[in-house]
C-alpha cells in the first residue's frame, strides 16, 4: 500500500448475524431509493442434507454473512474503466463518483467485482459509498459502523486495521483480492474457505 493513507473497513464475519441493520442505516442516512443499496449483506452457505429413515441429517452445513460495500480498492477497476474519468481516489484512498461528469453508462458497475457502484435513476447517474465523508469530517463513524448491534463492523486506516485484525482481505464468495486489493480486513468465520 506504500506511504499513502488508505481508509478501509473491518468486518468480523464470526460476529455478523446478517441482521442488515448496517444496510438499513446506510440507506436511511443517504436517503437511497428502494433499488439502490450501497451496503448490502450477503449470505454464504454450503453443505447438504441427508435423509435416513425419518431423520434429516446435516452434512457439513454452515452459513455466514458478509456486510460489504465499496471496497475503496487500491486498484479500482471502476476508475480504470470509466470512459469520462468521473471516478477518482482522494488523499484518504476513498473512491468517489463525480456525478457532474458521470454519463450513467454503468461501465463502472460492470467493471466492479463487488457490484458497488449503483445506478441512481433520479438523474440517471451512478452513486456509491463514500464511507460517509460528511460524518468522518465531523470525526464521527460511518453510519453502518455505528448501527451494527454486534459491533462486527469497524473502519480506519488500513495499516492500523491490518496490525490490529490481521491481513485477510477476502473469503468465499468474494473475488480474489489480487484483482483489486480491496480495503477491507476480515476475521473469518470458522467455516470460511480462505482464498
Amino acid at each position: 500500500m506504500g506511504d499513502k493513507k488508505q481508509l478501509g473497513f473491518y468486518l468480523n464475519v464470526r460476529a455478523c448475524v446478517g441482521c442488515k441493520t448496517c444496510q438499513t442505516a446506510c440507506k436511511d442516512k443517504n436517503d437511497l431509493p428502494v433499488d439502490v443499496t450501497w451496503r448490502r449483506v450477503i449470505e454464504h452457505s454450503q453443505g447438504s442434507w441427508h435423509t435416513e429413515k425419518d431423520d434429516v441429517i446435516p452434512l457439513g452445513v454452515y452459513v455466514y454473512h458478509l456486510s460489504i460495500s465499496c471496497q475503496h480498492c487500491e486498484f479500482p477497476p471502476c476508475l480504470a474503466e470509466c470512459p469520462v474519468s468521473a471516478i477518482s481516489k482522494d488523499d484518504e484512498g476513498i473512491v468517489h463518483v463525480d456525478r457532474v461528469k458521470c454519463i450513467g453508462c454503468q461501465t463502472c458497475f460492470s467493471a466492479c467485482p463487488y457490484d458497488a457502484p449503483q445506478f441512481k435513476s433520479d438523474g440517471e447517474k451512478m452513486s456509491k459509498c463514500d464511507m460517509c465523508a460528511d460524518l468522518r469530517a465531523l470525526d464521527e463513524n460511518p453510519a453502518c459502523v455505528d448501527a451494527c448491534p454486534l459491533r462486527a463492523l469497524n473502519w480506519g486506516d488500513m495499516a492500523d486495521l491490518s496490525s490490529k485484525y490481521g491481513k485477510i482481505r477476502t473469503v468465499d464468495p468474494l473475488p480474489d483480492e489480487k484483482i483489486t486489493s480491496p480495503s477491507m480486513i476480515l476475521t473469518p468465520h470458522r467455516n470460511t474457505h480462505l482464498k
